[in-house]
């Protein structure tokens, strides 16, 4: 692609992050901290933050936009280098550059990301980091790579952690808004300097991964948390994309605080407290990520008996830099057994993207992108960022995430490396 592409600037992703101007920085808080006051944010602080100073990595997950608000809240008075993706600085990219931010595309293997966090840390910095890289499909965690912990010891400095809680409850990944929820956040260090100097890379990997467990619409039911607004469930179908009730997929449809199976005509009400509840009385699942899980096992069982596949004409739009996007046309986007394949041709130039299942562990998706583009998958290279949205409704792009991550395990499996 860089051939095709070759007119157009590329982000500069070896460029050195810098500290945020002093004139920015009051208004990230004026940006933030109304968000923490009206959703009334509770931070529990554990002792060992209380007297921890940068530099350090702060380790965060990852449920909606209000993550960064409560966050830069979190660390008052200092203000962290966040990673974040590149069409985070889209049309803003002086200010974004300017509040200390550090780029980063999706799932590659970029080696100047490790450079710019490693400089941003020499100057008693704060890293802020998402390591899922993605918001949460369902209020849930989401896999972790397994470079963060070869990661952590290169860059040997106190890790803490940032886990929200309810965050995916007030704004869901699948229909953006702002519900008033009230929520919290656990703030705590997970390892002293002296701890990841003497922990192994697998005995860090295993100690974030069993930090990052979170479920929020666990804690909204055992939190008793209300949700009275009445679009509640509106677009809950873009996660929940297959009836377990007649097994159909792409048939599910919802409005208001209904869920409804357009094949079987089986239909759940969805409860202020976020549980479903089958109209029929035959509950099958009640718990949303149950659900969600089981739609992961019926797409593992493909994979495993080697037939899955998707095959779609789709739009494809490229972001190089953060200018603008460039539409490239149609395309051909497969995912199969191997990973996906995009073919298409752009200025009479044919062209071809093939990402490897094996080196993809997870993927980047959207729901109705800004309002006008749809449901589409985002996938990268290391020069290039391409929003590829598939024609028709017969398809989801939740499903394509959820084997995008099996065939990774499948491989890993077949490795020896789980």
């Amino acid at each position: 692609m860089d051939r095709i592409l070759s007119e157009e600037r590329r982000f500069d992703l070896t460029e050195k992050p810098r500290h945020i101007r002093w004139f920015l920085k009051p208004l990230t808080w004026i940006f933030s901290y109304p968000t923490v006051w009206v959703h009334h944010v509770k931070i529990c602080r554990d002792e060992g933050v209380r007297k921890l100073k940068p530099p350090f990595i702060l380790l965060c997950n990852h449920n909606a936009f209000q993550d960064f608000k409560v966050a830069t809240a979190a660390v008052f008075p200092h203000a962290p280098n966040y990673v974040i993706a590149i069409d985070g600085y889209l049309k803003r990219e002086w200010l974004i550059k300017n509040i200390g931010s550090i780029c980063k595309r999706k799932f590659t293997n970029d080696i100047s990301l490790v450079r710019n966090m490693k400089h941003a840390l020499s100057s008693k910095g704060i890293i802020g980091l998402y390591p899922e890289a993605r918001y949460s499909l369902c209020g849930t965690n989401a896999i972790l790579p397994r470079s963060l912990g070869k990661l952590i010891k290169y860059l040997n400095v106190p890790v803490a952690t940032l886990l929200c809680h309810g965050h995916h409850i007030n704004s869901p990944y699948w229909a953006l808004g702002d519900r008033k929820v009230h929520t919290t956040a656990d703030y705590s260090v997970l390892f002293t300097k002296e701890q990841v100097s003497s922990l192994s890379i697998d005995e860090i990997n295993g100690r974030i991964k069993e930090v990052f467990h979170y479920d929020d619409f666990a804690w909204q039911r055992d939190n008793k948390v209300s949700v009275k607004y009445p679009k509640r469930a509106e677009g809950l179908h873009k996660v929940l994309y297959q009836c377990p009730a007649c097994k159909t997929e792409y048939e599910m449809e919802s409005s208001e605080s209904e869920l409804i199976c357009r094949h079987c005509g089986k239909k759940w009400q969805m409860t202020e407290f976020g549980e479903l509840k089958a109209e029929d009385g035959q509950d099958i699942f009640t718990h949303i990520p149950s659900w969600y899980e089981w739609e992961r096992k019926q797409v593992a069982k493909q994979i495993s008996e080697g037939t899955y596949h998707f095959e779609k004409q789709s739009t494809i739009m490229a972001l190089p830099n953060p200018d603008r996007f460039i539409p490239m046309g149609k395309c051909i986007l497969k995912h199969d057994m191997k990973g996906f394949h995009v073919n298409g041709t752009y200025r009479n130039q044919p062209y071809c993207i093939d990402i490897e299942a094996e080196g993809q562990y997870s993927v980047h998706i959207e729901y109705d992108y800004l309002g006008k583009y749809g449901d589409l998958v985002d996938l990268n290279t290391l020069n290039d960022t391409f929003y590829i949205m598939p024609e028709g409704t017969d398809f989801s792009v939740t499903k394509l995430s959820l084997a995008t991550e099996e065939l990774f395990k499948y491989y890993e499996a077949q490795q020896g490396r789980t």
